[in-house]
């Protein structure tokens, strides 16, 4: 079965949102009809369906979890590498990594398992890697290090926990069954054995596959339908807005080799603050959001995919769609055609020390180069976004993200060992 039957058999829509927090996908919420024999999704299918690692015939040449149908539990760890690791340590550890990945997401054991997953098929498991700007540094690998992997600019918003923040490798696991996604977690950390220690990790979660009556974008925390502005990879200019194109090694804003195929992610920690967001009427919400709540569709009408008609104007002359309403300030046509792909989870940590709930949105974002992706739309967002009294960004990171290794590869061997 390959990977566009597996995700038929999911069930799911898509890729997740577009540009900004909020931006909405798919009709109402309609609850699943206990009474229904024909579910859009049986739950029996969630475990079987199986991602694979490798590129290869009828595979996709990115790695797994960006395309990828988002799945109902995540994980996104950054890891530090040891001191005196260095380049043939990270190669050893990349080796494991790769080699425990390909048996995870075929619902394999891997070395002495834990048997945390027994029983259970590949949920969909995907394990994606990543390298941060010191991983070149500790490898010296600096005369390979992307340009595009500069450090993000300063926002006005944020508040941002530097332990939380970047690191030398990161991997995203995304599952549709818990254990499954915990298993691959753990067999990961066990496998860095003293070349690297974990800097920060977050754990997400989304909505699970078969929970609706039919296929919809997932909601987050807010009540608000998550997804509806992604780009599509049936459009025409979606590998060249998303993927680091072939043969970018040359001239001005020069792409390494190793990266073709490749995109950057950013990644960040956004609490919402939810404790003053439920105050408000729907009504209210509606308007800094500037999408119906009930379906994700545009204030001035239509379904949830009809585009949004930015210069209609009310009886009292004001924009339908308000003028710092977020769906507005981040769309791609304000943004001087801005694209990247969200791919997010939601998380709660508890309660925090001030009473109030921590939770909000693990956003991560895929685009080919994050400086006329993620920034400009954050700049624009950042200067009068009606949604930031209601959000705080608390933790950053941007990480390379190679291609898919091919058969008998390992992710990041044409970087570590090119050189």
């Amino acid at each position: 079965m390959n990977d566009i039957s597996r995700r038929r058999l999911l069930g799911t829509a898509g890729a997740v949102g577009a540009g900004g927090l909020v931006v909405g996908g798919a009709g109402g919420a309609a609850a699943y009809a206990a009474t229904s024999a024909d579910p859009a999704t049986a739950l029996t299918t969630v475990g079987s369906t199986e991602v694979a690692f490798h590129a290869g015939a009828g595979r996709t040449r990115h790695q797994a979890g960006i395309t990828t149908p988002a799945q109902s539990t995540g994980y996104l760890i950054a890891f530090d590498l040891a001191a005196g690791a260095g380049r043939a340590g990270a190669a050893a550890l990349l080796r494991r990594w790769s080699a425990s990945a390909q048996r995870l997401m075929a619902g394999e054991p891997v070395g002495d398992d834990t048997g945390i997953a027994l029983d259970a098929g590949p949920s969909s498991l995907t394990v994606t890697f990543g390298f941060g700007r010191s991983f070149f540094d500790r490898t010296g690998l600096t005369a390979q290090r992307p340009g595009r992997l500069d450090p993000l600019p300063d926002f006005s918003s944020d508040q941002l926990d530097a332990r939380r923040s970047n690191g030398d490798l990161w991997v995203q696991i995304g599952a549709n069954d818990p254990l499954v996604a915990f298993h691959a977690l753990r067999s990961l950390q066990n496998e860095a054995g003293s070349a690297a220690r974990v800097r920060w990790q977050m754990n997400g979660f989304n909505r699970s596959p078969g929970a609706t009556a039919s296929p919809m974008t997932t909601r987050n925390l807010m009540g608000q339908i998550d997804g509806t502005g992604n780009p599509k990879p049936s459009e025409s200019d979606f590998d060249q807005r998303i993927f680091v194109p072939d043969g970018d090694g040359k001239g001005a804003g020069a792409q390494p080799e190793w990266m073709a195929g490749g995109s950057y992610a950013v990644v960040r920690r956004i609490r919402m603050l939810l404790d003053d967001w439920e105050k408000l009427t729907v009504a209210k919400q509606e308007k800094v959001i500037g999408r119906r709540k009930k379906d994700g569709a545009p204030l001035t009408g239509g379904t949830e995919t009809t585009a949004m008609d930015l210069d209609k104007a009310g009886p009292d002359g004001k924009f339908v769609i308000p003028d710092n309403a977020h769906a507005r300030i981040s769309a791609p046509e304000q943004n001087g055609g801005a694209a990247l792909l969200r791919r997010t989870f939601s998380y709660h940590d508890g309660i925090g020390a001030d009473g109030t709930p921590d939770a909000g949105l693990l956003f991560v974002c895929w685009q080919a180069d994050p400086m006329r992706g993620f920034v400009p739309v954050q700049r624009k967002l950042d200067r009068g976004d009606a949604l930031s009294p209601f959000i705080r960004h608390e933790a950053s990171g941007l990480f390379a993200v190679p291609a898919s290794p091919g058969p008998g590869e390992y992710v990041g061997q044409r970087l570590v060992e090119g050189h």
